[in-house]
């Protein structure tokens, strides 16, 4: 993996097909230039599903539909694009009809100048990753939320139904004037040990997502959403606050990369928390080590393995299923893997947690099937 950004990606609209070689030609090697005859070509080309225009510049004056109505289209169905107009017409009725129209990066005028033209992209293209930047950001709020308010509508309506239990008991019991009795207080006992896990496995949600915005936000967040799993791990190691060193004791195996489609947000925080109890279980030891290892056999995985002091064998049979802090003196509350278990199975993939003491921990995120895509 490098450091280089990919290049931009520029439709240039226009009915001339000199004009669209010479752009292409003048841009090549700094843009990746797309190319359309009309409004209708330039529409089917950004309904592709793996479109990835992030600019386009359009003509005003073609046959058929002129360049406005492009405009006004685009910023209807794609608004995170950012629209440049070309125009040899620099007349009063077509810039107000451009600039009443819709948000206008830049009117550029024919002839077009190659070094002028370069100059503007390169705005654009820092505007447009901005824009994206932006959408990704309310997409994994909606995406985080949605998932947040599903995991947790479960064990506050449990909580709900207990105390209604306990209520109709008690009030069953006062109106007999009768004492409550063994069964009752069991019952009573039953309900508030379960109100409880189930109101700290809420409580516990909670403080995951709020830690995880916390660490996020000293630096752009991390864009899951552009699909692969050796990307999100990248975007992972990219803004995760790492200590002094510990970039250092991290290394990354993609062995075969895949297309992670399904809550890459909700993943992205699952990558985020087995990250930090990798390097919370490496406290202090000496020549620690992560490795994290993204492949595809049977089915698509990323794993992270730490030599960490491992994990008991009564402890890890019950990780996943009861709440077992490994760091309780550090704030832990035990729900984190079981939080990320269910992550994954909200999606139909699922955690497994293998350990062996004094040798270290490997967690390995397995995701369903149909979720591979070769390349």
């Amino acid at each position: 993996m490098t450091g280089r950004s990919p290049q931009a990606t520029v439709l240039y609209v226009d009915d001339e097909e000199l004009a669209r070689k010479y752009f292409a030609r003048a841009l090549e090697g700094e843009f990746t230039v797309l190319t359309a005859a009309g409004v209708d070509e330039a529409l089917q080309l950004l309904a592709q599903p793996d479109s990835a225009v992030e600019v386009l510049v359009t003509d005003y004056r073609m046959p058929g539909r002129v360049g406005g109505e492009l405009l006004r289209q685009v910023e209807c169905d794609y608004p995170h694009l950012v629209r440049i107009l070309v125009t040899a017409y620099a007349d009063k009725e077509v810039l107000l009809e451009t600039i009443n129209g819709g948000d206008i990066f830049r009117i550029l005028e024919k002839p077009l100048d190659a070094h002028t033209v370069r100059s503007v992209l390169r705005l654009a293209s820092a505007s447009a990753r901005e824009r994206a930047l932006r959408q990704q950001s309310l997409l994994a709020i909606e995406e985080t939320v949605a998932f947040l308010a599903h995991e947790l509508n479960t064990p506050l309506a449990t909580i709900s139904n207990f105390a209604r239990s306990i209520q109709r008991r008690v009030n069953a019991s006062s109106a007999d004037n009768a004492e409550p009795g063994l069964p009752l207080k069991a019952d009573i006992g039953n309900a508030a040990a379960h109100m409880h896990d189930n109101a700290r496995y809420c409580l516990s949600v909670l403080a995951t997502f709020v830690e995880s915005v916390r660490r996020a936000g000293p630096a752009p967040a991390p864009r899951p959403a552009s699909g692969s799993a050796q990307q999100m791990v990248a975007a992972l190691l990219g803004v995760f606050p790492l200590a002094p060193g510990q970039r250092g004791i991290i290394a990354v195996d993609v062995r075969e990369d895949f297309t992670v489609r399904a809550a890459p947000n909700c993943v992205a925080l699952v990558l985020s928390s087995l990250l930090n109890n990798a390097l919370r279980a490496l406290q202090d030891r000496p020549q620690p080590r992560v490795k994290i290892s993204v492949g595809v056999a049977g089915h698509p995985y990323i794993i992270m393995e730490d030599n960490g002091p491992g994990i008991a064998p009564a402890l890890l049979n019950r990780l996943l299923l009861d709440p077992i802090s490994m760091h309780g003196a550090d704030g832990g509350s035990g729900w984190g893997l079981i939080f990320c278990n269910r992550v994954m199975q909200s999606f139909g993939g699922h955690l497994r947690v293998q350990s062996e003491p004094g040798c270290g921990t490997t967690v390995t995120m397995n995701f369903p099937q149909l979720e591979k895509e070769r390349a």
